[in-house]
């Protein structure tokens, strides 16, 4: 049984996603709005218990041309904080236009804009999951 947790990082509000116990799909969980660094890290590690998780990936801003931007730094800290805390395996994804893909379906869904704000971030955690998810299944490596 593998559980993985997805997680979009953002500065104001992480969206948290997990896989089934198969480690075949992702769903959306919930978005924390952000606080501090431990209260963060405190939810986080709430969820891996309540869903049983032994690996998590985490989307890695990249810029269009696969370069390291701004966004970049601040996630890997938090990376290094979460696997510190956690003692879990933490991969990256590459998380390029997960939130614009997510955003495009939600929009051809005629979400309305409120609805659509409270569900971005947990459904582009899932879109990076999912990816992960079907990379592995596939036998490769993620980036």
């Amino acid at each position: 049984m593998m559980r993985v947790m997805g997680l979009d990082m953002g500065k104001k509000t992480i969206g948290i996603a997990v896989s089934d116990e198969s480690g075949l799909t992702a769903q959306p969980v919930t978005t924390l709005k952000r606080s501090s660094l431990r209260k963060d890290l405190d939810e986080i590690v709430r969820l891996i218990g309540e869903y049983s998780v032994n690996t998590i990936v985490v989307g890695l801003p990249v810029n269009m041309n696969g370069t390291m931007g701004p966004a970049t730094e601040p996630v890997l800290k938090f990376i290094d904080d979460l696997k510190e805390r956690t003692g879990l395996p933490v991969e990256t994804w590459d998380e390029r236009l997960s939130t614009a893909a997510v955003t495009k379906v939600l929009l051809e869904g005629d979400i309305s804009r409120a609805r659509r704000k409270e569900v971005v971030d947990k459904m582009a955690a899932s879109y990076i999951l999912q990816g992960y998810l079907d990379r592995k299944s596939c036998g490769d490596n993620a980036v």
